[in-house]
Formats: structure tokens, C-alpha cells, sequence
């Protein structure tokens, strides 16, 4: 065939004759609206200082020139600009644009960016490659070699986080888990021990983040103990967790009055293993039947169908089961709102998701100190919750909580 079928197709990080000429619009903009927000600023720091005149008679804060320009990169490309010097006749007063402070070289937002990019699982040597069909050809400062300093950002963050005073501060739900990662650690057997908390005014917020062996029962007593010195003196109300015994054991010791609650995500799939492929999807229905009963007693209805069905040829799964038949109803003592996010650990496994996939892309070996302040970093905010928690019921007394409800019922 002569006719050449071939499409060549465009990089993108190298513009059209049209989108350059638009993004040149936007920059001239932005440089048009900077420079008119630092000239106000500085405007409104002389008008402060206009009645102050030195011993000779002449206005003490004036202006003395221009600073040097210099490049700011943003999402339409360098703006350059220059912010106007002042002069204190008597050198105490000094001006600090907080617009444009002295050492900025990029936008907050572009700041931002190359965390998320490592987070979202981009290998350094792609950076590069990626800024540039981001942000165009243009894209000075925004090496790879940055990554290194955002990390060491990341370990001084952690560092504060983890020593943070918490005697202001009362949890009634907490979520717990050991998070496992794809990646080899300095010691196989070390795990990330997880803590989440719903505080009694309506936030939930990332508690405790701390390297543990095997979730064991003395690393986890260290960090509920961590958080009691810390200032975390009241007992919250339920703690969901999976069937790590570690935790379980280290609980009374620390908050004795603190209700256990066993994951149904973790639990169901620990029983659907003891069953063949073929009896799994119906055991899987029936086990969705006893969580997602109205109520208690419709709960231990199906409960005990479950185990009459499956307990004569597959006792191991029934067994199982059984084990943790208190725990695993403890959320029907609380609110009817509260349970689709109290009976799992669904919050803790969507915090970390972006941490397992930066992992997942990460060769050799990593330390426990990178680690914690990859996950660190990726802590949500606290969130605003969003189902009103009333009195719990039986013999609790839950404080006002809200719950942020999930988008998918587990």
C-alpha cells in the first residue's frame, strides 16, 4: 500500500501556535495582577508608618527602588516580577511582601505537585517527562532532584506530628490496624500500626502512626501509652479492629473500658478462606445478612442460621465465625447511623491507598524513617463528619459526633 497511514502524534508538552499564544494572555494577566497586589501591599505598609518622620524632619519609610526581578513558576508558565525595595531611615522597620515572600520560586500549588506525583506512584526518573506534559516545555526548577528535599520536609513534619499535645482533645470511635506495604522494610517483620480517631465535635483524624513488629501485643501497648502521655486520658467508647491479637491484649491494659469491635471486612474474608470456591459466594450473602440486620436480634437470628448451615461440613468456617460472636455485634450498642462506619476499618484502608501505590512502584529496600513520613504526609485533614451521633443505646452516653458516610456500604 502507498498511501501512508502513519498519524504522527503530538508531544504534549510542545504547544500549538494557539495555546501558546493564549497561555502568553493568561501570564501577561498574571503578572498585570501581581504586580498590582504587591504595589497595594506595599501602599497600605507606607500609609502604617506616613505620620513617623526622622529627627531631621523627613519621612522615616520610603521607597528606595526596585528589588531584583525574578521568575515565579505557576500553572500558565513563569511570571516574572519585581517587588519595589523600602528604605527605613533609622533600620528597624523591614519590609516582607507576604504575597511574594523573598525565597519563592513556584507557586503553593506546583509545590504541591511533586508530592502528589511521588505519592500517585510516578518514578523519579519520569518526573521530568511528566512536568513537562503538565506544565509545558517550560518548566525550570521542577527537577526530580526536588523529591529528595520534599522528603526530608516530610521526616521534620512527622517529627512535630507525632509529639503533638492531645490533652484537648476526647475520641469516641477509634479505628486501629497494621498496614503492610509492598515494599521491603529494613526489618521484614516491621508493619505501620494505624490509629484513627472521631472526636467528640465532629471530626475524624488520623491519632497515632508508628512502626511495630508483627502488630504485636508490646508495640501496640506502646502506642496506646503514647497517646495516654500525650494527653489522651478518657476512654473512647468502641475501637474497630481486625483480629490482630496484639492490639486486642494491649487495649484493657491502657483503656479498660473501651468496647472492642471486629472488623466484618477482615472477618468475612478470614471465613470465606475456610470454605471452598464453590459454597464462598453464598456463605458471603449470608454472612452479609447478619451485619446488615436492622437489628440485634435479627442479627443473632442470622447469625445462628449461619452456623446450623455451614457448622456440619465446614466447622472450621463456623468455628471461626463463633469465636468473635461478641465483638463482632458489639456496634449494635450504639446509634443505628453510627454502624456502617464503625463496624470496619474501611477509613483506615482508603487513607492509605496513594502510600500502598507509592510503595508498590519502590525498589530495594526503604526505612521504617521514609516510611512514616510517606504516610504521615498522606494523612487526611481532619474531616468534618457528616451523620449526627446521638445517645448510643444500652448504658453509653456518646457525646455529638458526626460520621462523614462512605459512598460504598462494606
Amino acid at each position: 500500500m502507498s498511501e501512508d497511514k502513519i498519524i504522527a502524534l503530538k508531544n504534549p508538552g510542545t504547544p500549538s501556535a494557539v495555546t501558546e499564544a493564549l497561555t502568553e494572555l493568561l501570564r501577561e494577566g498574571a503578572q498585570r495582577m501581581l504586580a498590582s497586589a504587591i504595589e497595594a501591599e506595599v501602599n497600605s505598609f507606607l500609609e502604617r508608618f506616613a505620620d513617623q518622620k526622622t529627627m531631621d524632619g523627613h519621612q522615616r519609610i520610603v521607597r528606595n527602588g526596585r528589588l531584583p526581578g525574578r521568575c515565579i513558576q505557576t500553572g500558565v508558565g513563569a511570571v516574572e516580577v519585581s517587588v519595589p525595595r523600602i528604605r527605613d531611615r533609622e533600620k528597624t522597620v523591614r519590609f516582607t511582601s507576604s504575597i511574594l515572600p523573598p525565597y519563592l520560586r513556584r507557586t503553593k500549588t506546583l509545590e504541591e505537585l511533586l508530592p502528589w506525583l511521588y505519592l500517585k506512584g510516578i518514578s523519579t526518573g519520569d518526573f521530568q517527562e511528566a512536568l513537562t506534559a503538565l506544565l509545558g516545555r517550560d518548566a525550570p526548577g521542577l527537577s526530580a532532584s526536588t523529591i529528595s528535599r520534599v522528603k526530608a520536609g516530610w521526616t521534620e513534619e512527622y517529627q512535630r506530628w507525632s509529639r503533638r499535645d492531645l490533652s484537648n482533645r476526647r475520641y469516641v470511635y477509634l479505628w486501629v490496624d497494621g498496614i503492610h506495604f509492598g515494599v521491603r522494610l529494613e526489618d521484614a517483620a516491621q508493619c505501620i500500626l494505624v490509629v484513627i480517631g472521631a472526636t467528640a465535635d465532629g471530626n475524624k483524624e488520623l491519632l497515632a502512626l508508628a512502626d511495630g513488629y508483627r502488630e504485636s501485643e508490646a508495640s501496640w501497648r506502646e502506642v496506646l501509652l503514647d497517646l495516654k502521655a500525650r494527653g489522651l486520658t478518657v476512654d473512647p467508647h468502641l475501637a474497630t479492629g481486625d483480629g490482630a491479637l496484639g492490639f486486642w491484649k494491649a487495649l484493657p491494659q491502657v483503656f479498660g473500658t473501651t468496647q472492642a469491635q471486629r472488623c466484618w471486612v477482615h472477618k468475612t474474608a478470614n471465613v470465606l478462606n475456610k470454605l471452598p470456591k464453590s459454597q464462598q459466594p453464598k456463605a458471603k450473602a449470608a454472612l452479609q445478612e447478619i451485619w446488615m440486620a436492622a437489628t440485634r436480634e435479627d442479627a443473632e437470628y442470622a447469625f445462628d442460621q449461619f452456623l446450623t448451615v455451614y457448622r456440619p461440613k465446614y466447622p472450621k468456617a463456623a468455628e471461626c465465625l463463633e469465636k468473635d460472636r461478641v465483638t463482632l455485634l458489639a456496634f449494635y450498642d450504639f446509634p443505628a447511623e453510627h454502624w456502617i462506619h464503625i463496624r470496619t476499618t474501611n477509613p483506615i484502608e482508603s487513607t492509605f491507598a496513594t502510600v500502598r501505590l507509592r510503595t508498590d512502584k519502590t525498589r530495594g529496600c526503604v526505612s521504617r524513617d521514609s516510611i512514616l513520613a510517606m504516610a504521615a504526609h498522606a494523612r487526611p485533614a481532619p474531616v468534618a463528619l457528616a451523620v449526627r451521633l446521638g445517645r448510643s443505646a444500652a448504658s453509653h452516653s456518646a457525646p455529638p459526633v458526626r460520621l462523614h458516610p462512605h459512598r460504598r456500604r462494606r
